[in-house]
């Protein structure tokens, strides 16, 4: 069981990926911005981190550069769930610091093969 942060704007987003994640055995949190979830960071222990790029208040890729920064997550696993599908964003949030990059709408076995691969 992986203790993990999903952060995205969308309550049924929020839901989706909460209840698929809960079903499968881990235990999650979730915020509904990059503000949000940066301060969930600094408060608690994450495995994973499941991220929106387009949030208000503070964008994934921004959340994902200060995550970077803080001690213990230099190598927690970040996946990207977005709906972005540009060469420029994956290119940047990998820069940043994610480790992979889901589209939405997502497919729940999807989710939980990168899941199981990155955190077991």
């Amino acid at each position: 069981m992986a203790k993990i942060l999903t952060v995205d704007d969308s309550r049924v987003i929020r839901d989706l990926v909460e209840a698929v994640l809960i079903e499968n055995g881990h235990e999650v949190v979730t915020a509904d911005d990059g503000v949000e979830g940066l301060n969930a960071v600094r408060a608690q222990q994450f495995d994973m981190i499941l991220s929106d790029i387009n949030m208000p208040n503070m964008t994934g890729i921004s959340m994902v550069s200060k995550v970077r920064r803080i001690a213990g997550y230099e190598h927690t696993p970040i996946i990207m769930l977005t709906t972005e599908s540009s060469d420029f964003k994956k290119d940047k949030a990998k820069k940043m610091g994610a480790t992979g990059w889901l589209q939405k709408p997502f497919d729940p076995e999807r989710l939980m093969k990168a899941v199981n691969k990155l955190v077991g």
